[in-house]
């Protein structure tokens, strides 16, 4: 271990650590949370949320009326 006093780093302006909010996410982290990686090769199929939430819907129906 350094002895060395913990220091900001030049090129970090000190109100830039001071705007932070300190534990702004850390509830939701608790939580848990609901991303999941798609990969690349169906990026192009399912470009953002709305198409992955369309796909898995409709997935979904198919599944329940050929039960």
């Amino acid at each position: 271990m350094s002895n060395e006093k913990d220091t900001l780093r030049d090129e970090y302006p000190a109100d830039l650590i001071k705007s932070g909010t300190r534990g702004k996410y850390a509830t939701g982290y608790r939580e848990g949370t609901n991303v999941v990686l798609i990969d690349p090769d169906l990026h192009s199929l399912f470009p953002n949320s709305e198409a992955v939430n369309r796909a898995l819907r409709e997935y979904v129906s198919s599944k329940r009326t050929a039960t």
